[in-house]
């Protein structure tokens, strides 16, 4: 995106994780370190089943004295109930901040003018009293300022920029191979590590145990990975999900979000996927390609 522009995504949610056990009740339960966050480095995230099935993504962002989750909108009300059925005795609290916060996109270069001396992935800096942080999955994300909504027009105004459609954001994201939206549809049907958890940074190999940490941690070691989340494009005809792909007559996935940018569950026995990925495969009554994005190793 350019360096004037910034976009407003309004169907983001915010979590506020507050209380004295607060880091140690997150660390026992996400899939990243969170003894990494601090007021200068933002941690992607997740929440797995006890066997590693994907819930839910976010980011973990350190407030003063608490912790902010910035989640999918639509995942806020589960993801409290989730939290408060793992709660237990823990001495930490949950409260849905959605009504406060708005995430704000802008170019890396308008991040540099804000803080100049470090861009690495999940840089944290703020902006006023507001955190502002480099996506950790992947710098072509930007970064994305954390407004109080009732601060947003005034924030924009003051660092002169100008708003643009929230779609070039999405585009942007599918073209670099990321889902965003509608990801209720991998809910409990592919492991965490199938979405591509482990390659956008949300999984720390090196932590304790966490929720579905021992099917996570196999499946990496012993290279049993053998399907991953990948973007779909459409040749010819439209794509519905759970729609079959075939490639000389056998099946290698599966479409998981059809709409509005389309995903499937693809076999990868070839990591590369050099089989298949150069070549039209057909769905249902439909042509595509699949897409492996450049970071994926």
């Amino acid at each position: 995106m350019e360096k004037g522009e910034v976009i407003a995504l309004e169907d983001r949610g915010f979590i506020e994780v507050k209380g004295t056990e607060a880091k140690d009740f997150l660390q026992n339960i996400v899939t990243n370190d969170i003894e990494k966050v601090t007021d200068q480095l933002t941690v992607f995230s997740s929440i797995l089943t006890p066997q590693g099935k994907y819930l839910f993504d976010f980011f973990v962002l350190k407030l003063k004295d608490s912790y902010l989750l910035e989640c999918e909108k639509k995942s806020t009300e589960k993801i409290i109930k989730l939290l408060n059925y793992y709660k237990l005795r823990s001495k930490v609290d949950f409260t849905d901040l959605t009504e406060k916060y708005v995430a704000l996109v802008i170019s890396l270069e308008k991040f540099k003018e804000i803080n100049n001396s470090d861009f690495s992935i999940g840089k944290t800096t703020s902006y006023g009293n507001d955190p502002v942080y480099i996506d950790p999955r992947n710098s072509n994300l930007g970064a994305k300022l954390i407004s109080k909504l009732e601060n947003m027009h005034l924030t924009i105004k003051k660092l002169n920029l100008t708003i643009s459609d929230k779609k070039k954001y999405y585009n942007k994201s599918f073209e670099l191979g990321i889902p965003q939206i509608d990801l209720d549809k991998l809910r409990e049907k592919v492991f965490g590590i199938e979405n591509n958890l482990d390659e956008l940074n949300g999984i720390d190999f090196k932590k304790g145990c966490y929720v579905g940490q021992e099917n996570t941690s196999r499946i990496k070691l012993r290279n049993k990975l053998r399907r991953r989340i990948l973007p779909v494009q459409k040749i010819t005809g439209e794509i519905s999900e759970n729609d079959i792909i075939k490639y000389k007559d056998n099946d290698i996935g599966k479409i998981m979000i059809d709409k509005p940018y389309s995903f499937a569950l693809v076999k990868v026995v070839d990591p590369d996927l050099n089989e298949f990925k150069n070549n039209e495969l057909v769905c249902g009554k439909s042509k595509i390609k699949i897409v492996k994005p450049d970071w994926i190793t």
